[in-house]
């Protein structure tokens, strides 16, 4: 069952730096499923587990298709040490599975038959801006929460306005 929409214009609550991890697949050849299939289960696999422990920092995720041939996740972490403990612990199945695919490839065992990528972004505060019209949380929102839109600015460029308060500077008294 799926939330029911918001009927307003809200915004993402994100608060600080946002760490978002784009992951995914691409099926280079559909007869192979004993390649993709395997890849494919082992990304639900992670999620079920990081879904299992919020201790390990996966705020939300949306899962998506660029095509027939190309699935990937969005994911919200809330920080990249968070995300990269989870990538390096050896007790988490990411470890596990990055350890099959490196020994395949040294083995000269991977066909081609499925492509994976990801890529990682962290932004500073200012650097993000979200709408959300009549939508229940969604994506960042999803991951933060959500503020009424004027909370940060009704335009895209006073939602982009929002900077970190710099701290107090003192004179420097040999100046």
């Amino acid at each position: 069952m799926s939330a029911k929409p918001t009927l307003n214009r809200t915004t993402a609550a994100a608060e600080g730096d946002v760490v978002v991890l784009l992951i995914g697949m691409r099926v280079n050849h559909f007869w192979a499923v004993h390649q993709w299939v395997p890849v494919a289960l082992a990304m639900f696999r992670m999620l079920g587990e990081l879904g299992k422990d919020k201790g390990r920092g996966l705020l939300n995720h949306v899962l998506l298709t660029a095509s027939p041939r190309t699935y990937y996740v969005v994911q919200y972490w809330e920080s990249k040490e968070k995300l990269y403990a989870y990538a390096h612990s050896p007790e988490m199945f990411h470890h596990r599975a990055w350890a099959i695919i490196n020994r395949k490839e040294r083995k000269g065992k991977t066909r081609g038959h499925v492509g994976l990528w990801h890529e990682t972004y962290v932004v500073p505060e200012g650097g993000y801006e979200s709408i959300y019209a009549d939508m229940p949380p969604f994506g960042l929102a999803g991951a933060t929460g959500v503020l009424p839109l004027e909370a940060r600015g009704r335009t895209a460029a006073q939602r982009f306005g929002r900077r970190p308060k710099a701290p107090a500077q003192t004179a420097d008294p040999v100046a």
